[in-house]
């Protein structure tokens, strides 16, 4: 995300100047525009699952941001001599996944590309005085994570074609669920930060809120969830190159106990692709929370740890309770 921010906009709640999972802008007293776009190359071989875990991923930041999906305009990439049957597969699996989500697809473009890419630019709606922002965590507040990790290591394992049918089956379903239910929870309780997680990994995205709220964090690392199998795969060394930039770059910021499988460090640095939102909540809400949170079905509810009052955009991690 970059560029000029152009003139000042009393309206532009949230844009280039205050960067955010999503642009936000005022269209009365009641109502804002939620404005955000996602794309990228095949995570799964199945054309169909493709297009539904884009699409998730596309709409997620509209949930991060506490907003209610509108519309959406499919973006595509396609070489010319690939089977155009198999990009109508792509569209059906977007289409799905929008539908489910009560986006409407309402248009979209096509640019020939000799790599094929695909996803969606997606408008919401959320009222001005309610929109959930990353820079807003305080210390004290409880993290709660509603995905486990690990989808950056599936999908370079399934390009391999060194992965477990039933593990795929079990990432491409986590990919394509969408985050309406967490958002749907956060509404209801009240969450007083968020995010999601996607290429930066955990480690990443959480770094981006802490710095932004001017806080630290203390997590536990027993309590982040992790798709079960992916620790085996990340032993094979079959791990993303968007992870190892995540663990180089963001490294320097982690406090880790030195008996942490350095396995379970790699997963944690993992570029998610459709990940879970990252909530913060006042620790009086925790338990209301992770009550909705399980209410509304999704696949995680744990509480990883804690905002702390430490230097900024630094984490600790704990690896005992």
């Amino acid at each position: 995300m970059g560029g000029r921010t152009g003139k000042a906009d009393p309206n532009l709640l949230l844009g280039l100047d205050v960067p955010d999972d999503a642009a936000v802008y005022r269209i009365n007293n009641e109502t804002a525009l939620v404005q955000t776009v996602d794309f990228f190359t095949p995570v799964v071989d199945d054309p169909y699952h493709w297009g539904a875990i884009a699409v998730a991923n596309a709409i997620s930041d509209i949930y991060a941001m506490g907003a209610t999906p509108l519309t959406g305009l499919n973006l595509v990439g396609w070489p010319k001599d690939l089977d155009m049957d198999l990009l109508a597969r792509v569209l059906e699996g977007g289409a799905d996944k929008a539908d489910e989500a009560g986006c409407a697809v309402v248009g979209g473009h096509t640019v020939d590309d000799p790599e094929p890419k695909f996803g969606m630019a997606v408008t919401g709606i959320v009222h001005p005085d309610k929109i959930v922002k990353l820079s807003t965590a305080s210390p004290g507040m409880s993290i709660i994570l509603t995905k486990p990790l690990g989808m950056g290591i599936v999908a370079t394992a399934c390009k391999a074609q060194r992965i477990d049918k039933a593990l795929l089956n079990r990432a491409t379903s986590m990919m394509a669920t969408l985050n309406a239910g967490a958002g749907q929870a956060m509404v209801e309780v009240g969450a007083a930060a968020a995010t999601d997680v996607t290429g930066f990994g955990l480690i990443g995205h959480l770094r981006g809120m802490l710095a932004a709220s001017g806080c630290s964090a203390n997590l536990m690392a027993d309590s982040v969830p992790i798709l079960a199998g992916v620790d085996e795969l990340a032993r094979q060394g079959l791990v993303p190159g968007g992870t190892r930039r995540n663990r180089d770059y963001f490294g320097p910021f982690v406090d880790f106990d030195a008996e942490i499988d350095p396995m379970l460090r790699v997963i944690m640095f993992d570029a998610q692709t459709s990940g879970g939102l990252l909530i913060v909540v006042e620790r009086s809400k925790q338990e209301a929370m992770v009550e909705a949170l399980g209410k509304y079905g999704t696949p995680e509810a744990a509480v990883i740890g804690r905002i702390a009052d430490g230097s900024p955009g630094t984490i600790r991690v704990a690896g005992r309770k």
